[in-house]
């Protein structure tokens, strides 16, 4: 039997650090969301090197490398050229015309600018199109591990995740029967994300294929196809699920330059898909926050039209750090550790630990395990609470081989005091 559970629709999660009065006057839809693990460990080892503790940061996913100089030379024209003033709600035309070519060149999809929407950030892409798609009582399959966001912008929808328990020995990737098993009348999307964050699994072209064959079945099934970590691809090729016959029109595909970039702060992400999508994704941007910055839209298209040696030297360069971390973390009893085939996450399986102690403090769960490293070791890294696996905890290695070595020796030095 497969496990899939769902959420309560109505279930709300406090938000931490308000008081009840405050709780009971903001809305319903807010108090039903919860806080960004993500961010909130960030925040925590952030507030500990200001004390002067020396903290290494593993918990947010963002490229340590600087933007490329070529593109940072785009962003400077268009100031000089007065690149100031609102830009049209989909993007700029020649930005668009760029995604277009693009996903034509690398991926082989066909689509006209029409079919494209740029957002501030892949994030806001997402929570576009869950918007436009999802009424309340909606369904929406999410495989576990997930990206935080991904339940609490349905739930923001007030349409209902339904988790779908993917597992550390099939290499967190769903399984085409477990799709089947969870899909209802109610079901109205699926979002998949690969390369996946928090897991680094990266699904074939083949595994793909055998979930689309599933999705066919259903007329009313769309699938948001989170594409965001494509370049940070160690397995030879990336497969995007809009490129399996028949799902061009019942996929989103989301990407955007954060992380291929190293472009996390100019916020740019964009979606692709039927054009009726796409308007309704520019009608509701229209009305919250209307076109991407400008300045960040042309050095976008920088990315996309000028040399990609940039892309294939940070790919290199993660994936020798993706060798080295694994190798590290192996050597570690008690964890398991899967060898992640894209984006720049691990995912060690930690439940080994549960139940032991320091003499101080009892490590019950995932999330107390992130905090014993936090605090004895200095090591920020995010529990696996956060993405529905508690058996795991997230460690991401976008950051430099001396810090990557460091953290495992502290984590496990701090690991061997647990009896």
């Amino acid at each position: 039997m497969f496990r899939v559970h769902r959420e309560n629709h109505y279930f709300c999660v406090q938000i931490h650090n308000l008081t009840d009065k405050a709780m009971r006057h903001l809305s319903e839809r807010l108090n039903r969301l919860a806080p960004s693990a993500t961010l909130a460990m960030s925040q925590k080892s952030g507030e500990m090197k200001a004390q002067g503790i020396d903290v290494i940061n593993m918990s947010v996913g963002e490229p340590d490398f600087n933007t490329p100089e070529h593109i940072k030379a785009a962003a400077a024209q268009a100031i000089a050229e007065n690149y100031s003033k609102y830009s049209p709600v989909p993007g700029y035309l020649s930005l668009r015309q760029a995604i277009v070519d693009k996903l034509k060149r690398e991926n082989g999809l066909d689509y006209r600018v029409e079919e494209v929407l740029v957002s501030n950030g892949a994030k806001q892409s997402v929570c576009n199109v869950v918007q436009a798609l999802v009424n309340e009582g909606d369904e929406v399959v999410i495989p576990v591990p997930y990206w935080v966001s991904y339940p609490q912008m349905v739930k923001l929808a007030d349409g209902v995740p339904v988790f779908v328990e993917t597992g550390f020995e099939h290499n967190f990737k769903m399984k085409p029967e477990q799709l089947e098993a969870a899909i209802t009348p109610k079901t109205r999307m699926l979002i998949l994300c690969s390369p996946c964050n928090p897991t680094g699994s990266v699904y074939s072209k083949k595994e793909l294929e055998a979930l689309a064959e599933v999705v066919l079945r259903h007329e009313n099934l769309y699938v948001v196809s989170d594409e965001i970590y494509e370049h940070i691809n160690y397995i030879g090729g990336h497969a995007s699920m809009a490129a399996v016959k028949g799902m061009r029109d019942r996929t989103i595909v989301v990407n955007g330059v954060s992380k291929a970039y190293a472009m996390t702060g100019w916020r740019i992400g964009y979606i692709a898909a039927p054009e009726w999508i796409v308007k309704g994704c520019n009608k509701l941007q229209g009305q919250y926050t209307s076109g991407a910055c400008s300045v960040s839209q042309k050095a976008a298209e920088a990315a996309y039209t000028q040399g990609q040696e940039c892309v294939e030297e940070m790919r290199k360069a993660f994936e020798k750090r993706r060798d080295l971390i694994v190798g590290l973390l192996r050597e570690i009893p008690g964890l398991e550790v899967n060898k992640p085939e894209g984006a720049f996450y691990v995912f060690p399986k930690c439940s080994a630990f549960f139940g032991k102690s320091d003499g101080e403090r009892v490590v019950n769960n995932a999330t107390d395990l992130a905090l014993y490293l936090l605090e004895e070791a200095h090591v920020a890294t995010v529990s696996g609470d956060a993405f529905g696996d508690p058996a795991c905890f997230r460690m991401s290695y976008a950051t430099n081989e001396t810090q990557i070595t460091e953290a495992v020796r502290r984590i496990a030095v701090a690991l061997m005091k647990l009896k």
